[in-house]
């Protein structure tokens, strides 16, 4: 009777506990991104009470129940949607990384913003670990190269994803003006033009002015050629260039003479393309031009958004944009063996192990896993099911309360017949 006493005592506790990490999961089930817990059970040593002359199996007596484990519960939350770009959600294995104290800490919870100071946090305030670009230069916050995505970097080499502030898209000045146009055959005065940009990052116009030459030596046809550049008004002329555009009796462009011209300190090259590629001359057809040129203004920082391949992408106010970091996605080779640090946020363990960065068929570090954005991780505890789990625990504990009370009431028998 007294076993039965300690008995019913180790089912009270573990009850308990095994309430406890319930009514733990039930209280986070709105909090986005949390991992429930499973309590485990298992029987305490037993009392192995030998053979008896009716059966080779030994007697048993179990002296209780115990707590073995409390395991996450890594099933995926369902995913709601979100306004914002900065709020991700990771579809498949992996966990997002942030520093807590200067200890890295991982998480399924992807409410991130940019901060007053622009740099990528939780709600809490921590940063978020990533690979940052290396294309801004943060004395004079400039954009030192435009690229399409930024290498994701090895586990050691993550760092916090900083942003500055104001970010300037410096001016790419035009180096090549391209004209497209036909010139027809009659004695006229045609006109072609194209936006060309300076390295004061200003817009010019480069103007070419064709007059029929005189004379004109058969076959085929000559033109003078004019080019200029100046501002978009008119007002301030930086250049002017002469030459001749020499065609065949068909209209094809056989030779040129205009080379480079200077655009207000930048030398832009002009391209009348060649055959009828470019610039003819043919009978028939209306006069026409276009132009295709390249360069760029420059531009200011309007703002940072996260992309579906979690990169961090600034935009600026020219309409151009520029990969600037990328949000970094760890994976563990045991994630049941991570320690939850608080809430939705845990800590590798010796059981987790090391964390890693995935890698593609070529060797290159690759995030592993579909990254969503406006999308938010749900908690993975659903009430219904963790209703029904205290329910069960419920009659578990009032179980071995009962176990306990008929001990009493046996002991209290046993006393009874003494005296």
């Amino acid at each position: 009777m007294i076993q039965a006493f300690y008995t019913g005592i180790s089912g009270l506790r573990t009850g308990q506990s095994a309430i406890d990490v319930n009514a733990d999961n039930i209280a986070n089930v709105s909090t986005v991104g949390f991992r429930g817990y499973n309590a485990e059970f298992s029987t305490l040593f037993e009392d192995l009470k030998g053979t008896t002359s009716t059966s080779l199996n030994p007697s048993s007596i179990g002296a209780g129940v115990k707590i073995q484990a409390t395991t996450i519960d890594l099933s995926e939350g369902s995913f709601a949607l979100s306004d914002r770009s900065t709020d991700m959600a990771i579809e498949g294995d992996g966990w997002f990384g942030v520093v807590n104290e200067g200890r890295s800490e991982y998480t399924r919870a992807g409410a991130f913003t940019f901060d007053q100071n622009s740099d990528l946090v939780t709600v809490e305030g921590l940063y978020v670990l990533g690979s940052m670009g290396g294309n801004i230069d943060f004395t004079n916050n400039t954009l030192t190269e435009a690229l399409q995505e930024v290498p994701l970097k090895d586990v050691g080499a993550q760092e916090k994803l900083s942003f500055p502030n104001t970010l300037t898209y410096p001016p790419v000045p035009t180096t090549s003006a391209q004209y497209v146009g036909n010139l027809n055959v009659d004695d006229t005065i045609v006109t072609m033009g194209a936006d060309v940009v300076d390295p004061q990052s200003n817009k010019n116009n480069l103007k070419l002015t064709f007059t029929k030459s005189v004379p004109q030596v058969a076959p085929g046809s000559q033109w003078d050629v004019v080019a200029t550049t100046q501002s978009l008004d008119g007002a301030t002329i930086y250049d002017t260039k002469n030459g001749k555009a020499s065609f065949d009796a068909q209209g094809g462009l056989t030779s040129s003479t205009l080379t480079t011209i200077n655009n207000n300190g930048a030398q832009v090259n002009i391209d009348l393309g060649s055959a009828y590629s470019g610039v003819t001359t043919i009978a028939n057809i209306p006069s026409s031009s276009s132009s295709i040129t390249d360069g760029t203004i420059g531009g200011d920082l309007v703002g940072y958004d996260i992309n579906r391949y979690a990169e961090v992408v600034a935009t600026f106010s020219n309409g151009l944009q520029s990969t600037v970091g990328q949000v970094a996605v760890y994976h563990f080779y045991n994630d049941n063996g991570l320690q939850r640090a608080s809430g939705a946020r845990f800590a590798e363990s010796v059981n987790s192990g090391r964390p890693t960065i995935f890698q593609d068929a070529d060797g290159v570090n690759t995030i592993g896993a579909n990254v969503m954005t406006y999308r938010l991780e749900n908690s993975n505890v659903t009430l219904d099911k963790a209703l029904t789990e205290l329910i069960v625990l419920q009659r578990s504990y009032d179980a071995s309360s009962k176990s306990i009370t008929t001990a009493d009431q046996m002991m209290q028998k046993a006393l009874q017949m003494d005296a």
